[in-house]
């Protein structure tokens, strides 16, 4: 695996957070963070802030052209839940047809940010992914990890069709708008109220009992904690474009079992 990306655009992958902060030297702030929600709401004008919202600030910001967001949890195959046009829905279902990309590495690792994918090297990397997501008109993918803690969700994909690097700026940018997915994608329009403020960035909670009921069956089925048990949860509403409360109602009424994977992939 190589290690972080060098001089040249496009020729490795960059893995975890701190060699990327340390190579731009760009540091994250609440500041940063007030900003780019402040730029979030404005997009919603006045909707409940949705994945779409955070995604279109995400491209203006970056200077990327096209976005999208997949996500990938153990008890669901890999999705693309939301893309910006039609060019970015074709690329992010190459990665989920092909199995490789910047998207499928960032997916279980750090960004993954790749400056030009006609290199030799990305080629011979991604040998299906690379030529055809160029033959769609995209140059650059900067794959950003949808991750809380140690849960990875999926995959937030910004699309460029020329090549380049995104700068520290750009960079940080995106990474703070990759947690506002999650953020969003955890908390769910199901779980917004009218008081809320608005102004501020939204914070994952649960506010209906039969979430909270939902969440320890699940946390014993899958048998893992009640912070991935939850994840599962809101993964599987967003994903089958659901209200959480009406998914954990299903759970709670036994008519939605979720199964843990059987030990063979585990190990696989």
């Amino acid at each position: 695996m190589p290690g972080p990306v060098g001089g040249r655009v496009g020729t490795g992958v960059v893995r975890g957070y701190p060699p990327v902060f340390a190579r731009y030297g760009v540091p994250m702030s609440p500041d940063r963070r007030l900003r780019l929600w402040a730029l979030v709401v404005a997009e919603a004008r006045g909707a409940v802030v949705a994945v779409e919202h955070v995604c279109a600030v995400s491209v203006t910001v970056t200077g990327a052209d096209s976005a999208a967001v997949a996500v990938s949890l153990r008890s669901t195959p890999r999705e693309v839940l939301w893309a910006s046009d039609r060019v970015a829905s074709r690329v992010a279902e190459l990665a989920v047809t092909f199995g490789e990309g910047p998207s499928v590495e960032a997916t279980s690792g750090g960004p993954a940010l790749v400056g030009d994918l006609t290199v030799p090297y990305c080629q011979a990397r991604w040998p299906a992914f690379a030529p055809a997501a160029a033959a769609s008109g995209v140059r650059a993918v900067f794959a950003l990890p949808l991750q809380i803690g140690g849960i990875h969700l999926g995959v937030l994909d910004l699309y460029r069709a020329r090549a380049g690097d995104l700068d520290g700026e750009q960079l940080a940018d995106a990474l703070v708008l990759a947690d506002t997915v999650c953020a969003v994608l955890l908390d769910g329009p199901s779980q917004s109220r009218p008081d809320e403020d608005r102004h501020r960035p939204a914070q994952p909670g649960l506010r209906h009992p039969e979430v909270h009921q939902a969440t320890g069956m699940i946390s014993v089925q899958l048998r893992v904690s009640v912070e991935v048990a939850l994840a599962h949860l809101r993964a599987f509403a967003y994903a089958h474009d659901r209200h959480l409360r009406d998914v954990a109602g299903d759970v709670v009424a036994r008519r939605l079992r979720f199964e843990p994977e059987p030990a063979a992939e585990r190990d696989s």
